[in-house]
């Protein structure tokens, strides 16, 4: 169950395959700004033909796409439609989540709270922040400002995002890491992980005297950059008269579904804006004028640098900088990072020697669409070879898919027929608390107690369960975002008398346990 990144591992190493290895003559990668411009408004009708097909392959409903160059918005324009089934057009000014594209903006209001002397990057995060804490207290200790976002923590990928439709808040998934197992090298490895930023969301909220980091950023980058329609809540997004409906995507069909007051906003710095074109295009013409945008310094050339220093390496060609993903083609560095949030895919990124920013939002889950169509215009910018990025990504999607399927899939011979009622108990998590498992109608079912979600256990092997969330009450909306996906797996562990003493949650991003107390 990950919330972010629209599985950002794969897609990453995916981008690889997308970037054309072979170099082109010299005096194709030294254009001029207008020689660069002319070449843009030359791709424009090819790039629309190519984006319309690609919506169609990828089945996406509706799409926003800006360019920018030399400091102005130089092309918008919408694809598609708000809704599926409805008739209402998507043009540049809709809102769509963006999703993890959100965390540039963290990384940029750390450099803000760096240069305003409230912070250094290298500060540790548990002096700050003293709730946070990993397994390895060394680590713990170590940890510093600048590793919150550089996704090299060691913790194991999207770990523990799933709390959040289990209904915790910001501050348990916080101090859900101190039990959370570090499976990768510390400052060696790259791993993505959302949770950090959450940390790093509530450090300046707490530095800067406001309530949350919603504010933060609200003043130090939308105000003045002039980002009006830009927001972070799902009241703000379902208020605004030109939005986007997210879509989720399975085998039989695309299916809208409803916002949600959590997800993805509990996230904050890790994926919870809500943005359009015009916005996110002011947001590139700062980055690309190294911290300025008109007449104002936003961010020091200095500490902005520091976002787009690669940090970690994915590969032999992309690295993760802090916030930003740095991609090395044969004839130019791309700087970018996509978002997905349950319905939503963005991309965001910009070739910082070239004067080039491309925004492409989308409203439908991530499946790499955002990216290959960006791609394909960075390549044909850049003089890079030129390749068909959109059935690329659409291969390795259909690839992905397919053995996620296969995983997923019930067992091939049902597990024989057991006492149920051996299980039925309560449970306790000294993070999550008590955890009620009850036989009724014959399945077993699981409630936390703390937040009121409520699971159904179906039976995969002996004394292990696939556990879905029910689709009651509050939990309606995430449950029509997750469809038929599992929660995560539930294994119980057994004494050697065969008394149940134990429920372990045995997915990789969500491992937890609880005891048995009767």
């Amino acid at each position: 169950m990950s919330f972010f990144g629209s599985r950002f591992v794969s897609a990453v190493a995916a981008v690889l395959a997308l970037t054309g290895a072979a170099a082109l003559p010299a005096q194709a990668q030294g254009l001029g700004a207008s020689a660069m411009r002319e070449r843009i408004d030359g791709l424009i009708p090819e790039f629309e033909a190519y984006l319309q097909a690609g919506m169609e392959s990828f089945d996406v409903p509706g799409a926003a796409v800006g360019i920018v160059h030399n400091d102005k918005l130089i092309y918008a324009k919408g694809f598609g439609v708000k809704e599926l089934g409805k008739p209402d057009r998507v043009n540049p000014a809709t809102i769509f989540q963006i999703g993890s594209t959100s965390k540039a903006f963290f990384s940029a209001t750390l450099a803000q709270a760096v240069d305003a002397g409230k912070l250094e990057w290298n500060d540790r995060v548990s002096d700050l922040l003293p709730e946070f804490q990993l397994s390895d207290p060394w680590v713990g200790r170590d940890i510093r400002v600048l590793d919150l976002a550089a996704q090299r923590s060691g913790l194991t990928p999207y770990v523990n995002d799933g709390l959040t439709g289990l209904g915790y808040d910001a501050m348990t998934l916080v101090r859900s890491l101190r039990d959370a197992p570090l499976t990768r090298v510390f400052r060696s490895d790259f791993t993505y992980v959302n949770i950090t930023h959450i940390a790093g969301g509530i450090i300046l909220a707490r530095k800067l005297g406001m309530e949350s980091w919603s504010d933060v950023v609200r003043s130090g980058i939308f105000e003045p950059l002039g980002m009006t329609s830009s927001s972070s809540s799902a009241e703000a997004i379902e208020k605004a008269p030109d939005h986007a409906v997210g879509h989720r995507q399975d085998e039989a069909a695309t299916t809208a579904i409803p916002f949600h007051e959590s997800f993805p906003y509990i996230h904050g710095p890790a994926g919870g804006i809500n943005s359009n074109v015009p916005d996110v295009s002011r947001w590139l013409r700062m980055q690309l004028g190294r911290g300025h945008f008109e007449d104002k310094v936003i961010v020091s050339e200095e500490n902005l640098d520091v976002t787009w220093t690669p940090r970690v390496a994915i590969n032999e060609r992309l690295s993760y900088a802090i916030g930003w993903v740095v991609t090395a083609t044969p004839n130019g560095r791309i700087v970018w990072h996509n978002g997905g949030t349950m319905g939503f895919g963005a991309h965001v990124g910009f070739l910082p020697d070239r004067g080039v920013g491309i925004v492409v939002l989308t409203n439908t889950q991530n499946r790499g669409f955002p990216d290959a169509v960006a791609q394909w215009v960075y390549d044909r910018l850049l003089g890079n070879e030129a390749v068909d990025n959109v059935a690329l990504a659409l291969e390795a999607a259909r690839g992905r898919e397919a053995e996620e399927r296969e995983k997923a899939a019930p067992p091939a011979h049902a597990p024989e027929s057991q006492d149920l009622t051996a299980f039925a108990g309560t449970y306790m998590s000294p993070l999550l608390g008590d955890v009620a498992v009850s036989v009724e109608g014959g399945r077993l079912r699981l409630r936390l107690e703390d937040t009121e979600a409520t699971l159904t256990l179906a039976p995969r092997d002996e004394d292990l369960f696939d556990a879905r969330l029910d689709a009651s009450g509050a939990y309606a909306p995430i449950a029509a975002m997750m469809g038929d996906e599992a929660v995560t797996q539930i294994r119980f562990e057994r004494d050697d008398d065969g008394a149940v003493t134990r429920m372990d949650w045995v997915a990789p991003t969500l491992p937890q346990t609880f005891s048995r107390q009767r």
